[in-house]
């Protein structure tokens, strides 16, 4: 399918999906490639604008990454950030070198509101900095349209070029209008219309799949998770009983999951598919047993889901196609778009597993963000519950719990965390009805972990030597950072008095105030 583009060329960033992102909430499609992508590549997909994403090196130094002077020669609109901003500038003839004043966060920066890029933005406005070099002479032609008390060059432009250099992080929330400078670069100089919207991508991806499948056989591994849910669901839309969904219950789903999962997509639910469901609990927990080393429990849940699968294949036989529910983040933080390190390998990427049947992977959702999967679910019919369920970890319950995992332990967790969880939901439920918005102290995930620690307490007149259960609950954007959310304290007691009093092996509840860096969001 054709569709304007932009182009995000990628020098090591650590926002690089965060850009990408910002573009896509413009309605305008978007792709990172790394530095190393050929210019006749980058140029036969014909972008109506070029990023240049900020970067760990210094661009003056023997090896730094660099690009081909032609880019800034295409005609194309391009838009250096940070690191991408002072390569511009060295490429093109300006001067770049250490500061001699680092700046560091949120920076008061004096903006040019004539040029087009800072359209609608304040003259003083608050902006994301982060850097140790600093262009102090803009290259020929360009004219300065930005600066801060420190940076001589927070912003400059060759309007006439179309090319435009950023010294700070418009991608990032932190940068208070941000958003409008980046809409301003997309929807002004580049001219892009935004015709990117999720109800016309669910629309060419149904007569797309249609087209490729044809008659075809699909087999789809459903997690029962947000990305795996839309894929099948679109596919479904699209094909029908030519699609069946295998869906392993391993016994590390949170409360009733397994069963919510059936309800939609099982008999009875609103998709017209072949629905499998395989109740492979207790293969898990014996494969588990005595296993404390969570990277080992990872691998074994991973193996074991992958074995499941295989021997449910094949007794469904040969089929033409392996759908998986990769989305654009997966494909990125493996290494395959993009210039940033390897952050983790995922399962979904490279094609899995290697004993079915099948002659063809098909991806719908691999150019998507997590953002954009569940407005696709809502288009598709998908019920709210299950399209804006909290992100959830493949290995599941298993690396919510420290050290051994069985039967006892997953029944604590779940029970600690249902209750958690619907504490939580009630209290912002009634606080929105009282104030007619969501409160500021609501986490963007929470749930409960089981810690390994067991301590004395004393319920009633009795004695007890039982587990801590740990609750988690953090606000983020882009789940690349994470600070712990202030839960009101009374509703933090309402949930540890119901967990200690409902749920039978525990006597204390901790609240984890640790955030990412230099804690994960995941407790194992």
């Amino acid at each position: 399918m054709t569709r304007e583009t932009v182009i995000v060329i990628d020098f090591g960033g650590q926002y690089n999906q965060l850009v990408a992102r910002r573009v896509r909430e413009c309605n305008v499609y978007c792709e990172i490639y790394s530095y190393k992508t050929d210019i006749q590549k980058i140029k036969a997909m014909n972008p109506k604008g070029i990023i240049l994403t900020g970067g760990p090196n210094s661009c003056y130094e023997a090896g730094a990454p660099t690009y081909t002077k032609e880019l800034f020669e295409l005609g194309i609109p391009v838009l250096g950030l940070c690191y991408g901003a002072q390569l511009m500038m060295h490429i093109l003839g300006g001067t770049v070198e250490k500061a001699p004043v680092r700046e560091y966060g949120k920076t008061e920066v004096f903006v040019d509101t004539t040029t087009p890029l800072f359209a609608g933005v304040t003259e003083k406005t608050i902006c994301w900095m982060s850097h140790f070099d600093y262009i102090s002479k803009a290259a020929p032609g360009f004219e300065i349209v930005a600066h801060t008390a420190d940076c001589p060059v927070a912003a400059a432009q060759d309007a006439e070029r179309k090319l435009y250099a950023i010294q700070f992080h418009p991608e990032v929330f932190h940068t208070v209008q941000g958003k409008e400078m980046l809409g301003n670069f997309v929807t002004g100089i580049c001219g892009c219309a935004g015709d990117w919207r999720m109800d016309s991508f669910v629309e060419q991806s149904i007569r797309a799949i249609r087209e490729k499948v044809g008659d075809g056989k699909v087999l789809l591994a459903l997690s029962g998770g947000v990305d795996s849910s839309v894929a099948a669901g679109l596919l479904s839309r699209a094909i029908g009983k030519q699609l069946t969904c295998v869906f392993v219950d391993h016994g590390l789903l949170r409360k009733n999951e397994g069963d919510e999962v059936e309800a939609v997509f099982g008999a009875g639910g609103i998709f017209d598919l072949n629905f499998i469901r395989v109740n492979a609990q207790e293969r898990y927990y014996n494969k588990l047993a005595g296993v404390t080393e969570p990277e080992q429990k990872r691998k074994i849940i991973g193996e074991e889901f992958i074995r499941v699968f295989e021997e449910e294949a094949k007794k469904i036989g040969a089929v033409d196609f392996l759908a998986q529910g990769t989305i654009y983040p997966d494909v990125v933080e493996s290494g395959l778009g993009g210039e940033s390190a390897v952050i983790k390998s995922h399962h979904n990427v490279g094609g899995l597993p290697e004993y079915v049947d099948f002659k063809e992977i098909i991806e719908p959702l691999r150019d998507l963000f997590k953002d954009e999967v569940r407005k696709a679910g809502l288009e598709l019919g998908i019920p709210e519950h299950l399209v804006f369920r909290q992100p959830f970890p493949g290995p599941g319950l298993g690396i919510r719990i420290i050290g051994e995992v069985n039967a006892d332990k997953v029944r604590i967790v779940q029970d600690a965390d249902y209750i958690y969880r619907e504490e939580v939901d009630a209290a912002a439920a009634t606080y929105k009805k009282e104030h007619g918005q969501a409160p500021a102290w609501m986490p963007n995930q929470y749930f409960a972990a089981l810690t390994n620690m067991r301590s004395v307490g004393v319920m009633g007149d009795e004695r007890t030597y039982d587990y801590a259960v740990a609750l988690r609950a953090v606000n983020t954007i882009d789940f690349m950072t994470a600070e712990s959310a202030e839960i009101p304290f009374a509703v933090l007691q309402t949930v540890m008095s119901r967990i200690i009093n409902e749920v039978r092996g525990v006597n204390r509840v901790f609240y984890d105030l640790t955030s990412k860096p230099p804690g994960t969001i995941e407790f194992e």
